[in-house]
Formats: structure tokens, sequence, C-alpha cells
């Protein structure tokens, strides 16, 4: 299954990089040693192109990089190929959900990102809204959300650590996204390995070939995973990446 593996898919926060916000050297030296053994190396990440492209341009150049959960992919010259937007209506009920509950709010937009700190200054019809969040100290509270949310069946509801919530259109998530990849480079999800610790990283760690959870993933992640590798903190990509490519 290994000799197999033509694409890994690696989530950022978390997963390749550390506490710091940074990738390891020997992460960064176990990516390029994939690619020199020309598997492709997609960053497939919550965040925003802006907020992780000086991440990929040091790692060097991708056929593609999956953003925003898969709401944004862009290929290797940072060309938008494919986008799904969040419909007003959603967004609007969200923005309800925040008032009423006083939550602090995270958004990416086409125009921007804004939250809490910097919040959007128009109306909702106004932006092209991508993902929407909230982070949510109290269990009741964050609960009652969830329960809502996830009874809505034009969402796609994750979470990126175990406070937040992350709100997508239904269907876009990273395994929808890397299907779209590999079809793209004649590949099969089977050929790929996913590698993330949290639950916006559940669709693609079930559906690749090997799917791979972080020591310091949520415990849903670990039970889905064909293996579990080191935390982020002690080199857990490289270790995976050895573990499969030697």
């Amino acid at each position: 299954m290994a000799e197999d593996i033509k694409l890994i898919a690696l989530d950022l926060d978390g997963t390749l990089v550390n506490h710091a916000g940074e990738v390891s050297e020997a992460n960064a030296k176990a990516v390029q040693k994939a690619k020199e053994k020309g598997i492709h190396v997609v960053l497939s990440t919550g965040r925003s192109l802006s907020r992780c492209r000086s991440i990929s341009e040091d790692l060097g150049r991708s056929s593609y990089i999956v953003t925003i959960n898969g709401g944004e992919i862009y290929d290797h010259e940072y060309n938008l190929v494919d986008r799904t937007k969040l419909p007003h209506k959603h967004v609007s009920r969200l923005w309800e959900l925040k008032k009423e509950h006083g939550l602090y709010f995270w958004s990416s937009t086409v125009q921007g990102l804004y939250n809490t700190q910097s919040p959007f200054d128009q109306e909702i019809e106004d932006y092209d809204w991508l993902k929407f969040g909230f982070d949510i100290e109290d269990d009741a509270v964050r609960e009652a959300i969830l329960n809502e949310l996830n009874n809505n069946k034009e969402l796609e509801v994750t979470n990126s650590s175990p406070t937040n919530i992350e709100i997508n259109p239904a269907g876009v998530n990273k395994a929808a996204a890397l299907l779209k990849v590999c079809d793209w480079l004649d590949l099969s999800m089977d050929q790929v390995m996913a590698v993330g610790d949290s639950m916006n990283d559940m669709a693609m760690v079930r559906k690749a070939g090997i799917g791979v959870a972080m020591g310091n993933a949520q415990d849903a992640l670990k039970e889905e995973a064909t293996f579990v590798t080191a935390s982020n903190a002690e080199d857990g990509v490289a270790a995976a990446i050895e573990k499969v490519i030697g």
C-alpha cells in the first residue's frame, strides 16, 4: 500500500506546524524527500490562502493547495481553480446566533477575513462568504449551537479545535477537495496519505488510502485513522512520511 502513495495531504495547524506556528526542520526535510520521490505534497487547511501562502512558498511549489476546508483550491501558481460560497441566508442565521449568545466569531470571505476584533462594516449581502466560525468555551452553549447547525443539511459542520465550530456549505470538506485534485492529477484516493488532527480532517483521513492522526489529535480522529503518529511538537508529520515512504 505504501508504495502506491502518490499524494500526501497535510493539515497545517496542529499537524505540519508546531505550537509556534512554524514548520520544523525535520518536517520540511521530510516534505522535500517526498517531493524528490515524485510525490505531490498538498497543503489541506482550514486557513485562507493569505494565511498559508508563506508556508507553502517556503516548502516549495505544490501542484495544488486546498484552503478554507475545501472552500477554495489553488494551483501551483496560486491561481484560483475552485470556489464554493456559503449562502447569505445561512450567514444571516449564524450572525443571529452570534448576537444572541455573545459569541466570538471569525470568518473567511472573498473580500477578506473578519472576526470579533476586526468586524465587517457592510451588510452581510455585500460579501461573498466562504466559511464562518465560532469559538465557544462554554460546553452547554457550544452543544446547543452544534445541535441546531448539525440539523441543517445545507451545512458542513466541523472543528479545528475542541472549542471551535467551523461552518462550510454542505459537501465542502477536505476529502471532497482532494477528490477534485486527484481527478485533475489522474490519481485515486487510494493513492493519498492524509494527515490531520481535528474534525475538519476527518473526511480526508477516512477517504484516504492511508489516514494518519497526529499524536495530539482529537480522539475521534485517532479512532478512524490507519495509524497514529507523534504529535506536532515531535515532528509527527516527518515520522508519518518516513513510515510510509521510507
